[in-house]
């Protein structure tokens, strides 16, 4: 089967701690819980896309330390993983990401071989290639880049929380003429905003520009109107860390069920609303019976 969906994304190891406050600098303050999970943009979304039913392929390198029990929770997804790929000379992508009791989050964040994936001359187009989607997040930019001209597919260019430090504006200005769609929270537009010299995301032409803010829901650009897509209400709030990447996962679901761009978004709404009810990105997996029933009541209003 082919794959409806190929992710390009980091693969990490995710070490996640909670405080009640960040410490000042020179202090300390106490963990109040530590865990240690998959996680990465990549596995975030793919995984999530896989177990939603979505023919999903994910792209990523990792080092020859990565854990055999995360590959195996990668393949039972679903999630094709033949271009898995575990290179010599680098550990795995680490993250470490902290949250205090206000669910404001910090990261420490390890590159691994995925950051400089151009320097290994591995070429990782087979999945791409035969996808109907393919969706670029973390990752070395000219590695994305390069492998984007070879594509016809349609392209998202989601480049998250990097879009602050790896990226510049040329980088992006190169990447956006082979995207059809942008993806980025409130914090990432900032520098996505100022880098393309522009003051709202409707100045960005692309068939669909995607704007999370959180609890305050969506922004959204569908072929040249805007739309706020509300923030489906969850259970509980536990952990924020996965639930943007699981709203990717939800919105490409949606597409590959027939929804429109529009519904697709509510959809993916109501994905992320399952995974801030548990600690990590992986942890709390709906399914998509389960997904549509909570985003009912808000598509019944579109």
């Amino acid at each position: 089967m082919d794959p409806f969906l190929t992710v390009y994304g980091h693969v990490a190891i995710d070490q996640i701690v909670k405080v009640d406050r960040f410490p000042r600098d020179n202090t300390t303050e106490d963990v109040i819980e530590k865990t240690t999970l998959l996680g990465g943009t990549g596995p975030n979304i793919a995984v999530h896309a896989a177990g939603l039913g979505v023919p999903t392929a994910l792209c990523a390198f990792v080092g020859t330390d990565f854990p055999a029990r995360f590959r195996d929770q990668i393949a039972a997804s679903g999630c094709m993983i033949d271009e898995l790929i575990e290179v010599d000379g680098y550990d795995t992508s680490q993250a470490t990401v902290v949250n205090d009791s206000n669910m404001v989050q910090k990261v420490l964040f390890y590159q691994g071989p995925h950051g400089c994936a151009s320097k290994l001359g591995i070429p990782m187009l087979r999945n791409a290639s035969r996808s109907k989607y393919v969706h670029f997040i973390t990752g070395e930019p000219r590695f994305h880049i390069d492998c984007m001209k070879e594509l016809s597919a349609s392209v998202g260019l989601d480049p998250a929380q990097e879009i602050h430090r790896i990226w510049t504006p040329e980088l992006l200005r190169e990447a956006l003429a082979y995207t059809d769609s942008l993806f980025g929270n409130n914090f990432e537009f900032e520098s996505i905003l100022r880098y393309l010299r522009i003051e709202d995301i409707d100045a960005i032409d692309k068939p669909l520009v995607v704007r999370t803010c959180g609890a305050d829901g969506t922004d959204a650009i569908i072929d040249g109107e805007r739309f706020h897509i509300p923030a489906v209400k969850a259970g509980r709030v536990v952990d924020a860390t996965g639930a943007g990447d699981s709203f990717r996962a939800g919105y490409y679901a949606g597409l590959y069920n027939g929804y429109d761009k529009h519904e697709s978004l509510l959809i993916a709404s109501a994905v992320a609303s399952f995974v801030v009810e548990e600690t990590g990105a992986l942890t709390a997996m709906p399914t998509m019976d389960m997904v549509m029933e909570r985003a009912d009541p808000y598509m019944r209003q579109i």
